[in-house]
């Protein structure tokens, strides 16, 4: 289980449902280059925040609590829903290696951080007013394994310890 996520200084990744910031050069095709042709799990409301459409070229498992939770249009060859470890499963079984993203939200990732074994995470330079998080980053846990600094952000890869 890979945890991908753009997070700010302050460890903000949201506010109102959207993203606290400008496009960050780069991570928009650093995350399609990374979970194309993945499983992607992800909270209702992340998936709200993408108009309510699945991201094309991967299975998107939504995690919701909402019985009468609805897609939309004919997604079904790329849409589950239904509880977190149910699709994590799912997500655990789609590929023959087992890897997949989980990208939010904020309490997905709460839950998910210490079953995960990698973090893809944009290191966003701001300290943006928020009200969503992703949890501290323990590095007693965690092994930065890559990194590519950019003036406004930096690309990091953690590997679990």
């Amino acid at each position: 289980m890979i945890l991908i996520a753009a997070v700010a200084e302050n460890r903000v990744i949201g506010m109102d449902n959207r993203l606290p910031w400008e496009r960050i050069p780069g991570d928009l095709p650093r995350f399609k280059k990374l979970t194309t042709g993945h499983a992607i799990v992800m909270g209702s409301r992340t998936y709200d925040s993408f108009g309510k459409r699945p991201l094309k070229d991967r299975l998107n498992l939504i995690v919701t609590r909402q019985p009468d939770f609805a897609i939309g249009g004919d997604w079904s060859n790329l849409v589950g829903i239904g509880d977190l470890e149910s699709q994590l499963v799912r997500a655990t079984n789609y590929r023959p290696d087992g890897a997949f993203y989980v990208i939010g939200g904020g309490d997905i990732f709460a839950q998910t951080i210490n079953k995960a074994n990698k973090l893809e995470i944009t290191e966003v330079h701001q300290k943006p007013e928020g009200n969503v998080y992703f949890p501290e980053i323990n590095k007693c846990k965690w092994n930065e394994t890559a990194r590519q600094d950019f003036q406004t952000h930096s690309f990091v890869t953690y590997e679990r310890r």
